[in-house]
């Protein structure tokens, strides 16, 4: 049995240095700290929630696939600082007034604060994608936010874009950190056994499946949830020996080996499923009590309860980029407990950053500093990237392909993080490897089909839109400039694209042959220069991007869907 409180808004009554209030008494008998997705940003960014998050079937107007006007008043929001911490709306007036979010100097300063008021009876959980997503983590193999991890005391850690440096790289990188990395969902492969490399333990996980943590005298369990299709969203080469997986039923199997041999208080899985899938497990596996995922990017301000045939879990979602802070107190009772539940914006303006790892960021960046800082244009409106659909710094992206390479059609990946850019920012190259910075990051030029664009849009619009969670393998619509289309998310598999045509209005027709830009391949290994270099040419050669806010993708069948303001 559990028992719930939990806080939800923030006043915005008093000045921006009161905003949120970070004094929080610990009297209870554990205290989870939670963060996600920070994608390597070290430094304080801008974060503008999407506009369009769309659910389908179960998933469909229910949390977290809500978004502006109707977020805010489901959770019972008011303010135009939840408005800003919570929407897209008003985002350009409202980020000058109150300024950028994160900072793992400003994360270190409440973590420490939080942690010392639970004085030693806290745990502070990583759910992934954390060493991978800005210039530095690219130039360092992610080595310098494994310090940064360490200095923020990281104790266990999940992931999935960490796996994209390499198994070696990998390895390496875990032997510097000093916390616990764990996927129970992560195996070595039939021939990497058959080769004879060396697994965690005799069930052939590749790392270590689950921690035991004992807190006041209750033995709390943290089972590791890597991302699942690593090796279908990202290239297969990277993780050659492993196997992922959602594998329900070793999940199942690892809680019962648990139970049995440890008597945990609490069972955590740390998950970077993503949350609709993370929604869907919780309801068919049992005895999970809590789940903290990543992936989607979610900021979910309370717990969304799922019912299952022995209990109720707690699934929560920590946002991205250090935007938020997810801290769950605990008080045991017998076979129960209850909890207290918030989700804390870290608003960087409001927070006095740590000496020690504000020295560590200086350090760290400070060889790369002339060739990030480096100014290489502005834009007229906001850049930023989390929608379903087009994203401002995507159509960026494109367009750079299309003027570089000389195309008609350009495609980008519907990757999620990145920061946002408020208008007649500096773009700087920092900014551009902030929503590049990969290691197959080389573009290509291709004579495609019309027939083939559109099995393309097909596909990925199933991978999203699929009413089956567990077909879903994250992240957003692949984005295009030089076409425009209508979809219906709520048909099938091949019959959700409809009216697809060039920019001029005139027709795809399935057998021309059409010239497509692109970048960060999957499949192959391309040759073309990195799409940092041609957004650079690009830019640099106009000076201010204009911001093409017209509609190129007609949402059609969703009009009682609130998951979409436009």
């Amino acid at each position: 049995m559990m028992v719930a409180a939990y806080l939800v808004g923030f006043s915005d009554k008093s000045s921006s240095n009161n905003l949120i209030d970070y004094n929080i008494p610990f009297t209870s008998d554990l205290r989870l700290l939670h963060i996600t997705d920070t994608h390597a940003q070290l430094a304080p960014t801008y974060f503008r929630e999407p506009n369009i998050n769309l659910g389908t079937g179960k998933n469909r107007n229910v949390p977290p696939h809500i978004v502006g006007d109707k977020f805010l008043k489901y959770y019972s929001l008011d303010g135009d600082f939840n408005e800003y911490v919570y929407s897209y709306m008003r985002f350009n007036e409202l980020a000058e007034r109150f300024g950028k979010f994160g900072g793992y100097a400003h994360l270190k300063t409440i973590i420490d604060k939080l942690r010392g008021e639970a004085n030693g009876n806290s745990l502070l959980l990583d759910g992934g994608d954390t060493w991978q997503g800005s210039a530095i983590s690219l130039f360092e193999s992610g080595m310098d936010m494994v310090e940064a991890s360490n200095i923020l005391g990281v104790d266990v850690m999940t992931g999935h874009w960490e796996f994209t440096f390499g198994e070696s790289q990998f390895k390496k990188n875990l032997k510097k950190f000093n916390g616990e990395f764990v996927a129970n969902n992560v195996f070595l492969n039939d021939e990497a056994i058959f080769n004879d490399v060396p697994s965690y333990d005799d069930e052939n996980h590749f790392q270590k499946p689950y921690t035991i943590r004992e807190i006041k005298g209750n033995r709390i369990a943290i089972i590791g949830q890597a991302f699942p299709y690593t090796p279908i969203a990202n290239p297969s080469r990277y993780v050659s020996n492993l196997t992922f997986g959602i594998r329900e039923q070793e999940l199942q199997d690892t809680i019962n080996k648990i139970k049995a041999k440890y008597k945990a208080s609490l069972i955590v899985v740390l998950s970077h499923n993503g949350i609709d899938v993370d929604k869907k497990l919780a309801s068919r596996v049992s005895g999970i009590d809590i789940i903290l995922g990543g992936h989607t990017h979610d900021a979910v301000p309370r717990p969304i309860i799922i019912k299952n045939n022995s209990r109720k879990t707690l699934v929560l979602n920590s946002g991205c980029n250090g935007k938020f802070l997810s801290m769950i107190d605990i008080t045991f009772s017998g076979k129960s407990y209850r909890y207290s539940y918030k989700l804390l914006p870290i608003l960087s303006n409001s927070i006095n950053p740590d000496i020690k790892m504000q020295s560590y960021i200086d350090k760290i960046s400070k060889p790369y500093k002339h060739l990030l800082s480096e100014i290489v244009g502005y834009a007229d409106d906001t850049l930023f990237r989390r929608s379903n659909f087009n994203g401002t710094f995507d159509d960026l992206l494109c367009d750079s392909m299309n003027s570089v390479l000389n195309t008609e059609i350009s495609l980008s990946p519907g990757f999620r993080w990145g920061p946002s850019i408020i208008p007649n920012q500096p773009i700087t190259m920092s900014d551009i490897y902030s929503h590049t910075a990969i290691t197959y990051p080389n573009t290509y030029t291709r004579s495609m089909t019309g027939e083939t664009i559109k099995n393309i849009l097909e596909d990925v619009a199933d991978n999203i839109f699929n009413t089956d969670p567990y077909l879903q393998q994250g992240g957003d619509m692949v984005r295009t400039r030089g076409i425009k289309y209508s979809i219906n998310p709520r048909n099938v598999m091949n019959n959700r694209i409809e009216n697809l045509r060039l920019n001029n209005n005139i027709e795809i027709k399935p057998n021309l042959k059409y010239k497509v830009s692109g970048w960060a391949s999957v499949n192959n290994i391309e040759e073309g220069k990195p799409i940092w270099d041609i957004t650079k040419e690009y830019l640099k050669s106009i000076g201010t991007y204009n911001v093409d806010n017209n509609e190129k993708v007609k949402i059609t069948n969703e009009d009682s869907n609130i998951g979409i303001e436009t």
